[in-house]
């Protein structure tokens, strides 16, 4: 984001190469089913559990029915006027701001915990995390609201390192990696829609700590992924042949399975150095590339830049929505839930919008590498200049809904809340497979 981690770690390529030829080895017939199996159930996840917090406005609203920080608002009279309630309105906004910065701020860390400590590790932090926050809020009360600062950047962090080891999976389907990654940055930006259907079970009259012990129980399904879905390791790109994970690779005994990953190994290389040599130029050849001399880039700090600036405003939106919709309503609590529900529907659509910007990269990108190959130039170039149409179109949806949101017309509000889950998607999404290739 997700200032999410939206980029593979570097251990997805062994050779710290821009992947060429993403079709890589043929898919063995047995195995198929087991990586759709992730595929999908990674895509529940990302879907379901890894980026709630962005529909904070929607939790904000029950909230406030519940009379959290109810006590800051100043009384008029017999009754509590919403201008009067600003205090609150900067309890909940800090609450998101710390939050939405661990969010970036931990994913550095959470980067390094999977790099270093592989995926099961990693998700079973995840689990620990978002269990113990679903847990804290369930038990919440109005007198207990000061917990929230707690288990809001839990329940960020948490799922940062779902969507992180999700992610990986796109190894596992060659040529469609980049549509699969902007996939899962899309349920990533679609799971907002979660707190939305916490609000709309409110009303109904299921509790608040129901629901989020519901999410604590889910763990058990997290759990039951990690071992039997997802790799101890992690998993390599280019893919080796007959790499197996998960359920397959419980088929073979520990000595075999040594002896297979030590081959996968020596083959990944192998498969690595073999494209390396190709595209790279024989001054290329003699650099050897540390992360720092990439994190300091002129491409990579530009890129930070131009992210950090769309991000902060996607931010900024989401954590004054509620009182931005408060004031243009003039404080009538039923066109907020209105609105609120309408904003929080359209970020469902997220996951749809996400996959059309991979698509439209891996399209670019297949296109410009057989250009590349019979004019000799380096596809790794080529694959880079695949991203530029789609952070040109970034760019422009940004632009668009940050003009539509300073107009403050309430009905205008509907046209922004569809270009800011469309641009979202196509901010992450891209980012993600941008920094991949560059």
């Amino acid at each position: 984001m997700p200032g999410r981690v939206h980029t593979l770690p570097v251990v997805f390529s062994p050779a710290g190469h821009p992947h060429r030829g993403l079709g890589g080895p043929a898919m063995p017939g047995q195995g198929l089913p087991l990586r759709v199996g992730t595929l999908l159930t990674g895509l529940l996840e990302c879907l379901g559990f890894a980026g709630v917090l962005f529909g904070w406005t929607s939790l904000v609203f029950v909230f406030k029915t519940e009379g959290y920080f109810e006590e800051l608002c100043a009384p008029v009279g017999n009754a509590t006027e919403p201008e009067g309630c600003k205090a609150q309105e900067e309890k909940f906004s800090l609450i998101f701001t710390l939050a939405s910065f661990m969010n970036n701020f931990m994913t550095f860390p959470t980067g390094y915990i999977f790099d270093r400590f592989k995926t099961t590790v990693a998700r079973l932090i995840a689990i620990f995390l978002y269990t113990t926050a679903t847990l804290t809020i369930a038990f919440t009360s109005a007198e207990s609201a000061l917990l929230l600062f707690l288990a809001m950047p839990m329940l960020t962090v948490g799922g940062i390192l779902f969507l992180l080891t999700n992610l990986q999976v796109g190894n596992l389907f060659g040529k469609h990696r980049s549509t699969i990654i902007t996939l899962y940055n899309g349920a990533f930006d679609s799971s907002s829609a979660v707190f939305l259907i916490i609000k709309l079970l409110y009303e109904r009259g299921i509790s608040l700590k129901a629901s989020f012990i519901f999410l604590s129980a889910c763990s058990v399904l997290h759990i039951g992924r990690t071992f039997l879905l997802m790799p101890r390791g992690h998993i390599p790109h280019p893919l080796p042949p007959n790499y197996s994970y998960g359920l397959c690779s419980g088929q073979e005994s520990r000595e075999e399975k040594m002896v297979e990953l030590e081959k996968l190994n020596v083959r990944s290389k192998e498969f690595s150095s073999t494209s390396t040599e190709k595209t790279l130029g024989p001054e290329e050849k003699q650099a050897t590339r540390s992360f720092w001399s990439f994190a300091f880039t002129r491409r990579f700090a530009w890129h930070l830049v131009w992210l950090s600036v769309i991000q902060l405003w996607h931010y900024f939106f989401i954590g004054t929505l509620n009182s931005l919709l408060t004031n243009l309503a003039g404080g009538d609590l039923k066109q907020v839930s209105t609105y609120t529900n309408a904003f929080a529907i359209t970020q469902f659509f997220g996951v749809l919008c996400a996959p059309w910007n991979g698509l439209l990269m891996d399209q670019l990108k297949q296109k410009y590498q057989k250009k590349a190959e019979k004019n000799g130039s380096s596809t790794s170039m080529v694959a880079l200049c695949s991203t530029v149409p789609s952070l040109a179109l970034t760019s422009l949806l940004c632009l668009g809904f940050a003009l539509c949101a300073s107009v403050p017309v309430l009905p205008l509000q509907y046209a922004t809340f569809i270009l800011q889950v469309i641009s979202r998607s196509f901010l992450y999404g891209g980012n993600a497979a941008f920094l991949t290739l560059a």
